[in-house]
């Protein structure tokens, strides 16, 4: 059991490293959710965490302002008459 959560807490630290782009932010996402959900729940909170912190961690973060939109829509300039 020790050998298992330090596997899983050696695996999330590297996840977890800065690096550029999209797809690590959710492979973060997802190992952190992995990680909170095998605490909480153990081997099935480890799944569950893990699809869940994949699925909405993006947006979760978006929502707490810890991660800014990437694309924002062109603003409308409109001209008076």
């Amino acid at each position: 059991m020790m050998k298992a959560l330090v596997a899983l807490g050696m695996f999330a630290a590297a996840t977890l490293a800065p690096a550029p782009g999209a797809a690590s932010e959710r492979a973060g996402d997802a190992a952190l959710g992995a990680v909170a959900g095998a605490v909480v729940a153990g081997p099935v909170g480890l799944i569950g965490g893990g699809v869940i912190g994949y699925t909405a961690g993006p947006g979760i973060a978006s929502e707490w302002g810890l991660r800014r939109p990437r694309h924002r829509p062109p603003s409308k300039v409109r001209k008076q008459q």
